[in-house]
């Protein structure tokens, strides 16, 4: 399989409910994303037409569009959080979600997001999101 990566950055804040450490307080993180996406080839050929998997302004367009956009400068919060916090309801950028903003569930939030939006033939092969410098999670969908 030929891939190809593209990164991107969003700034996005959260709260971990129920976490014993400095991560239970509203705090925020400039995100990196990689998303690689591939397809299959013969082994030695090169592609046909243009000779992309992806043009790279498509794959920016998608991904801006169903995860930088909706996220940057946002604010996630659980349920359960808002529960015992209900002064922050009314926040404009506000994404209230059923599980923790684990820097887990937001890949996999992602994830599923995007999984649908690629072209015939394009598959989603790995993603990985830096929370910060030396901290990512990483999911590898083929």
């Amino acid at each position: 399989m030929l891939k190809v990566t593209k990164i991107f950055r969003f700034e996005l804040a959260h709260a971990i409910h129920g976490y014993n450490g400095l991560c239970k307080n509203i705090h925020g993180h400039s995100y990196i994303l990689h998303v690689t996406v591939g397809a299959h080839t013969q082994s030695n050929e090169y592609l046909p037409s243009t000779g992309f998997i992806i043009d790279f302004k498509d794959l920016k367009r998608i991904i801006r569009d169903a995860v930088v956009t909706p996220f940057d400068h946002g604010l996630i919060l659980s349920e359960e959080y808002l529960k015992h916090h209900p002064e922050m309801k009314g926040m404009e950028n506000l994404h209230v979600w059923k599980m923790e903003p684990s820097v887990e569930n937001i890949l996999l939030y992602i994830k599923h997001q995007i999984a649908d939006k690629f072209p015939d033939g394009v598959l989603l092969a790995k993603l990985k999101l830096y929370e910060t410098n030396d901290s990512y999670a990483e999911f590898d969908c083929l």
